[in-house]
């Protein structure tokens, strides 16, 4: 399959490309900044879109061809008012999918407890699973709880506080 990967750049993205690619894959990697790639190890592997879930005229020729698109956008980092660039992105790429003709769209949300008060930033990961399958395009949605690993941005500020 060609996939397309949003988020190439983050921690989950960088460690699924790979195995993407060690699977057969053909991997095209989406990417508002295409140098911060130059540096990984698979650079050569993959084709890179210059683009931006929140630019939807950059989003067809990044997904044309692609038969599957991990959806690993999250607008937190950028700061305030992400969430309703995590719902524009969300929505840009769904139109994007549906018009290319994607088979899947996978997506990596976070755990959300079953509450009516959530964090801004549950539910905006919450929302931007609704909005991705309320389109025509099949979702998958695997759901995460804070994800801890060298080099992650969770992993960063937990050994910050504790050094």
């Amino acid at each position: 399959m060609r996939v397309l990967v949003t988020g190439a750049t983050g921690y989950i993205g960088g460690r699924l490309v790979p195995r993407l690619l060690e699977a057969g894959h053909e991997v095209r990697c989406l990417t508002r900044r295409p140098a911060r790639l130059d540096a990984v190890p698979w650079r050569s592997r993959v084709e890179v879109a210059a683009g931006d879930v929140l630019e939807p005229a950059s989003l067809a020729d990044a997904l044309a061809g692609c038969d599957a698109g991990y959806y690993l956008v999250h607008a937190m980092a950028e700061g305030g008012r992400f969430d309703e660039r995590d719902r524009l992105g969300a929505s840009h790429f769904c139109d994007a999918a549906a018009a290319a003709g994607l088979r899947r769209v996978v997506y990596l949300g976070g755990l959300v407890p079953d509450s009516p008060r959530l964090s801004a930033h549950l539910g905006s990961r919450k929302e931007v699973g609704e909005v991705l399958a309320a389109g025509p395009t099949p979702v998958t949605e695997f759901r995460a709880a804070v994800i801890i690993g060298s080099g992650s941005l969770s992993f960063e500020m937990l050994r910050y506080l504790t050094e």
